[in-house]
């Protein structure tokens, strides 16, 4: 039995809504082509996927199953097309994400030099887009921090590095020449990892500066960060015991592409170097 994905696409938008009526407005479809369909999964599946009662329509516990599927099952289709689509107008293209602080341009260099009739670029990757990035194929391999979401991906560490306070420029710790995790204890931490329902998400360093700047909190970030993006209105402090940021190689896990083993060594080749 092959799984139909546009099926699967309708069943996803009915699981998110739990409303076949507004699912069918949502997919610019009829109601009856809509529930037509997802009574065809469930028989290709042979499982029930919905309860449908006078109080609404709720997942079964294959239901449930299946939307967790789904959406690596349609990302990883979804980059398929967008990687053949990229091969069939060649030149051939390569897409490198990186986080803030983490510099590529030798590994590109090298790469690029290794294969000189690809079109290799770089690409920035935040803390809350980098799995689903590599994912849906927008870039081919990234550079990425912990924590990574390593459902669908194959990680190699490549190293690690100490973690320093961000804080402003005025701040009372800000001439110490290092500090310890206990002397940050009562600061207020900007939380951009896990917002609380009022908060609005902190999603690159440029908004971190913002945030410290103006004195809504502190944060750890990787000491290369500290050496690539200064403001005169923030400092940075190593912090002695915080946990080091490690950087790793993520890239998705069922590709058997020569290029991602080569950009693998590259990076690897790099990352002896500089240590």
């Amino acid at each position: 039995m092959d799984l139909d994905l546009r099926k699967v696409r309708y069943f996803v938008a009915v699981a998110e809504l739990l409303h076949f009526g507004r699912a069918a407005e949502q997919l610019h479809i009829a109601q009856p082509v809509l529930s037509r369909q997802t009574r065809a999964l469930e028989k290709d599946l042979d499982a029930e996927l919905f309860v449908r009662d006078s109080h609404g329509v709720t997942l079964t516990p294959a239901g449930r199953q299946l939307l967790d599927d789904a959406g690596h099952l349609l990302a990883s289709a979804d980059a398929a097309r967008r990687r053949v689509r990229r091969a069939a107008h060649g030149p051939g293209r390569f897409v490198v994400g990186f986080r803030a602080g983490v510099v590529v341009t030798r590994a590109l260099r090298e790469f690029g030099a290794a294969h000189p009739d690809l079109d290799v670029h770089a690409r920035r990757v935040e803390w809350d887009d980098q799995e689903e990035l590599i994912l849906d194929g927008t870039v081919d391999i990234a550079f990425v921090r912990r924590p990574v979401r390593e459902r669908g991906l194959r990680l190699l560490p490549l190293y690690s590095e100490a973690r320093v306070a961000m804080l402003p420029a005025d701040h009372r710790l800000a001439g110490k020449q290092e500090l310890c995790l206990a002397d940050l204890v009562d600061e207020p931490r900007l939380s951009y990892a896990h917002p609380g329902p009022d908060d609005l998400p902190i999603r690159t360093i440029e908004e971190k500066f913002e945030c410290v700047a103006s004195g809504a909190g502190i944060t750890l970030v990787p000491e290369s960060v500290a050496l690539h993006y200064s403001r005169p209105d923030i400092t940075y402090v190593p912090v002695s015991d915080a946990e080091p940021d490690e950087v790793l190689l993520a890239w998705e896990a069922r590709r058997r592409s020569p290029l991602i083993a080569g950009f693998v060594s590259a990076a690897q080749l790099r990352a002896q170097a500089s240590g």
